[in-house]
């Protein structure tokens, strides 16, 4: 399935409120996520998915408006992506309420993605959104064989310091700039807590 690279909103597969789906075998171009979860979905299956263009592959934005998600038991894997805004990605709103809980994403190949690994507690689709104490607790989250070139930042985890990110893991990832790219931000790590093994990006890191 294809859209252009500028068409707002045009998701590949959107699934909510949905369970024991799986999805496998497809080539997905679009303007936005290739693939895209919210509330309401678990026991969901990804597999041999080649994404590009487009936002990559995203679990929500979920809690809206102070609203309830839940999202559980995820598995993504052996997935390609080209030239996508982003590649795996968590992202929620402020002040949400809910939980994201074991989701896995291995063996995921990137080629000149933007930022390849992102968890995003402070998502917001405008110029401002208010700060609020509030967020969808993650936890259980795994990132296993992240593979490629990145072209603006490797790893980008920012967590709510209310609401911190728990037994989030990276394993085996090995991420390096796409030629001919300058400007590079730093990995960064805010309030997400878990446990890393080798190999890692080869490039500092921002904790706090």
């Amino acid at each position: 399935m294809s859209a252009p690279e500028s068409s707002p909103n045009t998701d590949g597969i959107h699934l909510q409120n949905t369970q024991d789906v799986e999805i496998q075998h497809s080539n997905i171009s679009c303007g936005d996520d290739c693939v895209s979860m919210q509330t309401g979905c678990s026991k969901i299956h990804v597999q041999h998915i080649n994404c590009g263009t487009g936002h990559g592959i995203s679990l929500g934005g979920l809690g809206k408006d102070k609203s309830i998600a839940c999202v559980s038991d995820v598995i993504i894997e052996n997935i390609s992506m080209q030239t996508t805004m982003y590649g795996v990605r968590i992202k929620t709103w402020q002040g949400g309420i809910g939980s994201i809980k074991n989701v896995s994403f291995s063996n995921i190949q990137v080629s000149d993605v933007k930022v390849p690994i992102i968890i995003d507690h402070y998502y917001c689709d405008k110029n401002f959104c208010k700060n609020q104490t509030g967020a969808v607790a993650i936890s259980g989250v795994k990132f296993d064989q992240i593979i490629g070139t990145y072209s603006a930042q490797p790893i980008h985890l920012a967590c709510s310091t209310a609401v911190p990110c728990t037994d989030v893991d990276l394993i085996d990832i090995q991420l390096k700039p796409s030629p001919g790219y300058q400007g590079f931000e730093q990995a960064l790590c805010w309030n997400s807590y878990g446990k890393s093994q080798e190999p890692l990006v080869h490039q500092a890191w921002t904790v706090a």
